[in-house]
């Protein structure tokens, strides 16, 4: 199992496709706060109300100084389905390899229905304008979970 980021931790570099296949870094977004969250897959009831979720609060976290990344294994094409059937408007990246779900302690054994498996662990880091980890929180529910980040960060 991957390392767990932990608060003070440099967040690890990435660049992976969106949903339409362009190339996005976590540099892009140098100077912002970025809450990066990892999900098991697009067009799925709990990650669909996750990214809704996100989607509703966009608006009020950027006010607040915040970018949002969800980040999956799944291929561009089926992130593009799934912004397009939910009108996500939050950035989707894929990570097929699983290298940054891996580097960000965000895959590995988890416990589904009573049995460990391997697999995505629901998770979101919060990265600062420095790309230092602020907040590294495993295991979230999917309900819920973006009310609980704007409560925590005190918005």
């Amino acid at each position: 199992m991957s390392e767990r980021m932990r608060a003070g931790n440099t967040a690890p570099a990435f660049t992976l496709p969106d949903a339409d296949g362009k190339q996005v870094s976590l540099a892009d977004h140098a100077g912002h706060k970025v809450i990066v969250y990892f999900y098991p897959a697009a067009l799925t009831p709990g990650c669909t109300k996750q990214a809704c979720d996100f989607t509703d609060s966009l608006d009020f976290l950027a006010g607040h100084g915040y970018d949002v990344i969800g980040v999956s294994p799944d291929k561009p094409e089926k992130l593009a389905k799934f912004r397009d059937k939910e009108e996500l408007k939050v950035t989707l990246l894929g990570d097929p390899d699983k290298s940054v779900l891996e580097a960000y302690g965000a895959y590995g054994e988890k416990k589904l229905y009573g049995k460990t498996v391997t697999g995505v662990i629901r998770s979101t880091v919060i990265v600062d304008e420095q790309g230092k980890v602020e907040r590294a929180l495993y295991n979230v529910k999917a309900t819920g979970h973006v009310a609980k980040i704007i409560k925590d960060l005190g918005l």
